[in-house]
Parts: structure tokens; sequence; C-alpha cells
């Protein structure tokens, strides 16, 4: 339209009466439908909710990752019970300090009040909630050791588990001797020591098993239990473990020529049974003295083991070094001086006398190469003498039967 058109002059009438103006469109009824109100009042609310939501998700991430308020490592022991149980736990002991931040996480990783396994569990320092809720969904729970060293008797192992304070529960029945294991055994807080002595008579059935069907064809061995009963007093004989299966051919090699074993460990054990330590030297009466484990008496292997013997013994005492030797005496340095036959065992028991006295020796002459224990000799002469070895394995030992010597640990 043309702007500078001139609109003509309205007459004097039609300029008194009023401008007529287009009313405004009305609204739909629809529009102004209460449902209509409503949705849209839920549509907003839901959209609010949702900003909010999205937020506080985002600054629970955030918090659910960040460092945590441990200033070092603490180990805790968490019970049965609940996620918000847990969180509480966890909040006293100054694990974690946003525990409602802790519950919803958690529950996010889609863990439910059985899923948070109950056990000791160790938190790095700062860990986040993220790392506490994992670790403990996963039972990463803290893991403990229990050692038995070789040669321990039964009744000895057992006082060792009875002072373990990670154990629960108490032993009903002392277990034979020899049927458990030494080893190391990693446990969980409150298992029960009926379960770790399970675990050690099954592991050791296991290693006697494998070593008695790998035997030496011609062992004079017809049994596993005599097998362990021979191991037994390898282990208890034995000062250096490279010295094992050199033991362990000397007792094979007189059982094989019907030799009495003539053993010191034995004699102790048929004095203090599983007690183990005799805490003095062997009486020359004691040597005498029958008991049906005492092999200076009896002939053949003790009517049961005299400890625990471990898997390196079972072994040498399965498959023993090929020698000759029937004799072995200590040689002063912690291990043993093996011979073939008396004369040069004599020697050996000289020279382990002199030094005994303090005097000066010569070395011994140079061992056989192939490896093999030797035990004491014939009745009435010079019986094997024991190096000395740490504890537990302590005792007595004899270097000769005529006379004792001064004590040695076994």
């Amino acid at each position: 339209m043309d702007q500078n058109r001139i609109t003509p002059p309205r007459s004097p009438r039609a300029a008194l009466e009023p401008e007529r103006v287009s009313l405004p469109p009305l609204r739909s009824r629809r529009a102004r439908h209460p449902i209509v109100i409503i949705g849209n009042a839920i549509f907003t609310l839901i959209l609010l909710l949702a900003v909010v939501l999205g937020g506080t998700v985002f600054w629970g991430k955030q918090r659910f990752d960040a460092p945590g308020p441990l200033a070092q490592d603490k180990i805790v022991n968490i019970p049965r019970g609940g996620v918000r149980d847990i969180a509480e736990l966890l909040q006293r002991e100054g694990v974690i300090d946003q525990p409602w931040v802790f519950i919803g996480g958690a529950l996010a990783l889609k863990a439910r009040g059985e899923d948070l396994k109950f056990g000791e569990y160790l938190f790095t320092k700062q860990a986040s909630l993220r790392d506490v809720a994992e670790t403990i969904i996963e039972g990463k729970v803290v893991q403990h050791l229990f050692t038995i060293p070789e040669g321990l008797t039964s009744e000895q192992i057992v006082a060792r588990l009875l002072e373990h304070d990670a154990m629960s529960g108490n032993i009903r029945e002392m277990p034979r001797e020899g049927t458990l294991l030494p080893e190391g055994y990693r446990f969980t807080r409150g298992t029960s020591r009926e379960e770790m002595i399970k675990r050690m008579q099954q592991a050791q059935r296991k290693v006697v098993q494998e070593a008695f069907e790998r035997r030496m064809p011609d062992l004079p061995i017809r049994t596993p239990e005599q097998l362990v009963t021979l191991a037994s007093i390898i282990e208890k004989e034995t000062g250096k473990p490279e010295e094992r299966t050199r033991v362990a051919a000397v007792f094979v090699n007189r059982l094989k020529q019907k030799m009495r074993l003539q053993s010191d460990p034995t004699i102790i054990y048929g004095l203090v049974g599983g007690k183990g330590a005799l805490g003095r030297p062997i009486m020359k009466s004691e040597i005498e003295q029958p008991t049906p484990y005492n092999t200076y008496v009896i002939d053949g292997l003790p009517p049961g083991p005299i400890a625990n013997p471990g898997r390196l013994s079972i072994e040498a005492a399965a498959n023993p070094a090929r020698t000759k030797e029937l004799f072995f005496v200590a040689d002063g340095t912690g291990g043993h001086a093996f011979s073939e036959n008396y004369e040069q065992h004599q020697k050996h028991v000289a020279r382990l006398r002199a030094i005994e006295r303090g005097e000066a020796v010569a070395a011994p002459a140079p061992a056989p190469t192939a490896p093999a224990p030797a035990t004491a000799a014939p009745a009435g002469s010079a019986a094997p003498a024991r190096p000395a070895r740490p504890a537990p394995n302590s005792g007595s030992a004899r270097s000769s039967a005529p006379a004792p010597s001064a004590p040695k640990p076994q």
C-alpha cells in the first residue's frame, strides 16, 4: 500500500462513531479443560524434577568418585547387615563422610543388602566411596596367613591354632600324629579352627598319595602310613634341607639290611610324646629304655609318626638318594658327616668329640657326591648325632651310644 496515499476525511457523523476493532480469537475449549491444565503442570514438574535429579546425580557422582577422608590405611570388620547399617559403621570408622551418597552409589552398583559381604576389609588411604563400595561388593576380604613349620607335633600345631585370635571355635579332637601338612595357609577372619585342621589334613593326604605313587620301586615301605612315619624321622634328623634325600637313604639302607634305625628323636618322642621337646640331653638309661618308639630297642619303623613332616621330607622318604651309606654324625657346622662303614663313622665321631672339646681339627675328607642320610651304628656302636637346627624341633641328641653329648636342638 502506498504510504503517501491520503485517507479521505470521514463525515462528522462517522467521526463520532467508535472505531471498530476486531476481537481476539477465543481460546479453544480443549485448552481450557482441567485435564490439560493438570497435564501441563505435571509436565512442568517432571521437567523441573529431571533437572534437579540430573544435577543431584552429577553432584553425587562427583562425590562418589572423590578421595575419601581416610588419613591412612585401615582395617574394618564389617558384620552382617543392610546397606544403611554398613554405611553408618563406615562413617563411624572414618572411612566415609557421605553415608547417603555411599548408599545411593552402592544401589547404583546393583548392590542389595546381601551383596555387601561381611568380613574384614582393608581400606586404603583416601579410598573413594566407589572404592569402598566395590571392595565390599566384590568381597575383597583381608587374607591372614597361618604358617606351620616342618617337624611340629600335632599337639604343638593345635596349640598354635588356639593362640591365633583371627580364628574361631574350639578343636574337638586332637588330630593323629603325622596327618597335618606343615605349610602356609591363607584364611579370612572368623574361619573355624576345625576347618583349618580339615584343610591341613586334605593337603597332607594329597601330598602323601602323590609321593607314594611315585615312590622308588625297591623302597622297603608298604603303606602311605609307613611313608609318613619314615618321613617324620627324616624331618627331625635333617639339619640342612639339601641333606634330606641323603638322610633318607641311610634309613632306607638300614631298613633293607634289617639294621635298627637308632634315631634319637624316636627316643625323645617315646619319652614325651606330642609335647615334642625333652629339654635336656638324652640319658644313657633312656637309650636302653623300652618304648614303642625307641628305635634303639625296636626293629624297623616305630608304630607311627613322631611329628608332622613337610612336603620335601615326604618326597625324600619316597625317593631317597642312591647311596650305600649307613651312618651319619654331626660335623660341627650344622650338617652331617656320612659314612658307608663303621670305621669311617668312628673317625667322624672322634672329630666331633674334638670339636666339642674345643680342639683344632683338620677338615674332614670330602663326602661322596651321592646324598644319603645315615643313622646310628649297630647295637653298641656310635649313633648318629644331629646337627643344630632351629626351633620347633627342639630336643637333645647323642653323638655316640656309650655316652651322651651336650644337648643340641633338633
